[in-house]
């Protein structure tokens, strides 16, 4: 799979992923502690609403769906999602058509709560965001080499659908086809898997993409989008691997201005944020 790839790139490929993935990488999704369970869960959902995972109007995922992601109890996520009623987060429906619905993606609430899930866990994030990116690209050659006419149907009309839609909920949905499409064109459930799972681990435990509704970071996701597809239709395996790389440092920057919105310093040469923590506030 790598034959056509730069020796370099290899050798980067394998020095990141051994970094991530020696047992020394549970920090970024390390389970929930206990003792502070419902805090965590509220600022876990605070964060993944503040970098677009979901959006507003969207539904959450029902309590026990939550409870099971995040690896706690009900009650927790119970009194999590009470938090996030009282400042203002979300609402609380009922009835048959009911559930727990984002009303802001951003409250005065957001920025402790950013910093608090997002400081201690940015060493690994930064490691994350570039494996994901050395993945994708292999990912995008692969598909180039493999796909087939209902591959190429399926990133067209995620490709459409991207570039018509009119809310930011149908451009998030088209944008998370058009890569599921990508996914499937490798032919390698391992792949996809890899894939997914390093989705989850940058989305905080959710495997939702960030978005970014800025219109600049949607016209640069459009085209994109539409290079990566002409070049896996043209069985081009090196430029889609490129595009891909390149292109999957939009949610890495999305992530970062998140952080920065909080009020972390990202300016540093090492990469580390600064700036304060924050004090909690229940």
């Amino acid at each position: 799979m790598f034959e056509r790839g730069n020796v370099a790139e290899i050798d980067e490929f394998a020095r990141v992923l051994g970094q991530v993935l020696d047992g020394q990488s549970g920090s970024a999704l390390r389970p929930v502690r206990l003792p502070t369970a419902a805090s965590e869960v509220a600022d876990r959902l605070i964060t993944a609403i503040a970098m677009g995972e979901y959006l507003p109007g969207e539904r959450l995922p029902p309590e026990r769906d939550l409870a099971q992601i995040l690896d706690v109890g009900r009650s927790s996520v119970r009194e999590a999602i009470g938090r996030l009623q009282a400042v203002g987060i979300v609402d609380i429906r009922r009835g048959r058509q009911g559930g727990t619905f984002v009303r802001e993606s951003w409250t005065g609430a957001s920025a402790e709560a950013v910093r608090r899930t997002l400081l201690p866990r940015w060493a690994e994030m930064e490691q994350l965001f570039d494996l994901r990116c050395l993945v994708e690209g292999m990912i995008a050659r692969t598909a180039a080499e493999r796909r087939g006419a209902g591959d190429i149907e399926r990133m067209r009309a995620a490709l459409d659908r991207f570039a018509s839609a009119r809310t930011a909920y149908d451009e998030h949905a088209a944008d998370i086809a058009f890569h599921q499409a990508v996914v499937e064109a490798a032919r390698n459930p391992q792949i996809a898997a890899l894939s997914r799972d390093l989705l989850t681990r940058v989305s905080l435990g959710f495997p939702i993409e960030p978005y970014d509704g800025a219109r600049a970071v949607l016209r640069r996701a459009l085209g994109e989008h539409t290079a990566l597809c002409e070049a896996i239709v043209a069985g081009e395996a090196e430029r889609a691997g490129a595009i891909a790389r390149g292109h999957f440092t939009i949610t890495n920057e999305a992530v970062r201005e998140v952080l920065s919105r909080a009020g972390s310093d990202l300016s540093g040469t090492d990469g580390t944020p600064g700036g304060e923590s924050g004090v909690r506030v229940d």
